[in-house]
């Protein structure tokens, strides 16, 4: 079975593609790549964390083995944690890179294998591809991957277990989040852990102030409850009636692996990761006094450039994924960076989308505001808006050949999409269309599943579903 790397590393169905023995060849050309950057060096370290899916812990141990009989320290975490969390102490512990054993939103079918590079982000695309290129010679050579029994590891100090909450919860309470200020705010909040990793960190961290944390989906389960441990709107009913039978401010929910960030307000309206970025872009510049650029990927709302306007600030437009914005955030002086998704990291953090982070920095703004988040986001819809945002997901039968689509589209394109005139039209990922009136519409394959993501941001809803409907009949479906 063929092992394809994407943007974040290799996912894969279990059982299926992703096996132990994959996993093995994979975790031998990591093995390989480490030890040829690290030649003549010290004894190299990997940080390896897992997620709470079927087997994931397993896996990691997997992992660890072979790179143990490499001759590489292994810092294998003792339980499930989020991956900012191993990415976090992949640069405290001045690790050669992380390893994630986690799918993150994807359904419960699928496993994965999250790279960190030593800055704590996403491996480079010219990064990945070199081990991609390894994998290819072992497979090629038949070459059987080292592997050491765990036991061995253990006992030899090549596998040390370690939790890594401690290191990641301080750099965030010390240098990134007032909890001073969200305890004096006296909030009641839902943290909605969805099964994943995620679970229980929010309670941890607030344990200590005046906020009352009622936790929901927190035990393991897998199967992630028979749904995509995604924090968007169809998977979080059980969110908002926490949120209305505890009475409470807000609700948070984080994905399968903690690196997204979703939330409820006391209404019960999705607040989605749009307004999320928003809010948090005005309250660092306002609040704080912070200062740099803004970076967003072509799936995000236009409300963080008219936003990027007012303040004065550079704004850039990358693909969807978060390697383009952490390249971006290593490089330049970027206040925030974050995606449609909900993977959203700000200035002073390593380069790699927090859930944890975010829905922190959300409860520090509404303590501070002394008012409930449905009037935040309602001044702010004001004040930049009005916005209307939605995606709908085509499911397919098989992967859509990317740059095909893009060229049919681009040459079949029309003059106008629901009466207004395309003013431009983009193709940085997938392909997007900009009208008169602000509003566009972006249609672009996956990169994680057979499917084909259709998005429009317009005024209000009809509006939305009306392009969403004329993207649907381009693409024929």
């Amino acid at each position: 079975m063929s092992i394809k790397f994407g943007t974040d590393g290799w996912r894969a169905v279990i059982s299926d593609t992703f096996t132990f023995q994959n996993l093995r060849l994979v975790s031998q050309a990591v093995a390989d790549y480490v030890q040829d950057n690290h030649a003549g060096k010290a004894t190299p370290e990997v940080v390896i964390g897992f997620d709470t899916r079927f087997l994931s812990d397993r896996y990691a141990g997997e992992v660890a083995r072979v790179l143990a009989a490499n001759g590489i320290v292994v810092w294998l975490t003792r339980g499930d944690c989020p991956t900012p969390a191993i990415s976090y102490n992949v640069v405290h512990k001045k690790a050669a890179l992380g390893v994630m054993i986690t799918a993150s939103h994807n359904p419960p079918r699928y496993n994965g294998f999250k790279l960190k590079a030593a800055y704590g982000g996403a491996f480079t695309k010219k990064e990945t591809q070199n081990i991609a290129n390894r994998l290819a010679e072992i497979q090629a050579a038949g070459i059987e991957p080292k592997t050491m029994s765990f036991d061995e590891g253990c006992a030899r100090n090549r596998i040390i277990k370690f939790d890594p909450a401690w290191a990641y919860y301080e750099h965030l309470t010390r240098k990134l989040i007032d909890l001073d200020i969200i305890s004096a705010g006296e909030l009641r909040v839902v943290a909605d852990g969805m099964y994943g990793s995620g679970r229980g960190a929010f309670n941890e961290l607030l344990a200590r102030t005046r906020t009352r944390v009622f936790n929901i989906r927190a035990e393991m389960n897998p199967g992630f409850g028979g749904i995509h441990p995604e924090p968007i709107a169809k998977y979080l009913e059980a969110l908002v009636a926490t949120v209305s039978n505890k009475h409470a401010h807000l609700g948070l929910a984080t994905d399968g692996d903690a690196d997204r960030i979703g939330a409820v307000d006391a209404l019960g309206n999705f607040i989605d990761p749009h307004h999320i970025m928003a809010l948090s872009l005005q309250y660092l510049y306002e609040k704080r006094g912070w200062r740099g650029a803004v970076v967003k990927t072509v799936s995000s709302t236009l409300m963080l450039n008219r936003l990027a306007k007012q303040y004065g600030l550079p704004l850039y437009e990358t693909p969807v994924g978060f390697d383009g914005i952490a390249e971006l955030m290593l490089r330049d002086d970027v206040l925030i960076g974050g995606e449609e998704s909900g993977g959203i990291s700000i200035k002073g953090h390593i380069p790699e989308g927090d859930g944890v982070l975010m829905g922190l920095l959300l409860l520090e703004i509404i303590a501070r505001a002394h008012a409930p988040l449905h009037e935040l986001v309602a001044d702010l819809q004001k004040s930049v808006g009005p916005t209307c945002y939605r995606r709908t997901d085509i499911q397919l039968e098989q992967p859509v050949p990317k740059q095909e689509m893009v060229n049919r589209l681009a040459n079949n394109a029309p003059a106008a999409i629901n009466h207004e005139a395309i003013v431009s039209i983009g193709t940085k990922d997938g392909i997007k269309f900009l009208m008169a009136d602000d509003s566009w519409l972006l249609i672009r394959p996956s990169g994680t599943e057979p499917v084909l993501r259709v998005y429009s941001e317009a005024a209000d809803a009809q509006a939305v579903a009306n392009i969403l409907a004329a993207g649907r009949k381009m693409v024929g479906m």
